[in-house]
């Protein structure tokens, strides 16, 4: 899986990092216990802090898309419990996104077809 960095971008390094293994493993090319790139190899490939990298892993451990153990890395969990309600951060994402999609004049049913789309992949 490549991660591209966006330096530009208002969003944290390690949040980038974050949202692309989140979307690698729900679109498959992350697949359930596979094994991530090393800390300092990622680190390494993207040309950043290996600290920013742990941050990032942390992150995705903390939240339980991934797992780690001392002697293989880290990997993708083979299993998610599927909770049917999103976490209440990922409400406020969305809440924005629905607000700006409601200033830039998009209508709701164009708002659901987007999704939709986006949802299948």
């Amino acid at each position: 899986m490549v991660i591209s960095i966006d330096e530009t971008a208002e969003v944290p390094i390690y949040q980038q990092i974050r949202n692309q293994i989140v979307l690698g493993i729900s679109d498959g090319r992350l697949k359930p216990g596979e094994q991530l790139p090393t800390v300092r190899a990622l680190a390494g490939e993207i040309g950043i802090n290996s600290m920013t990298v742990n941050k990032a892993y942390a992150l995705l451990k903390q939240e339980g898309y991934i797992y780690t153990d001392r002697r293989n890395g880290a990997h993708v969990r083979n299993e998610f419990t599927e909770t049917k309600e999103l976490q209440e951060k990922s409400k406020i994402i969305l809440q924005q996104v629905i607000s700006e999609a409601k200033i830039c004049g998009i209508t709701q049913e164009e708002f659901l077809a987007l999704c939709r789309n986006m949802y299948k992949g």
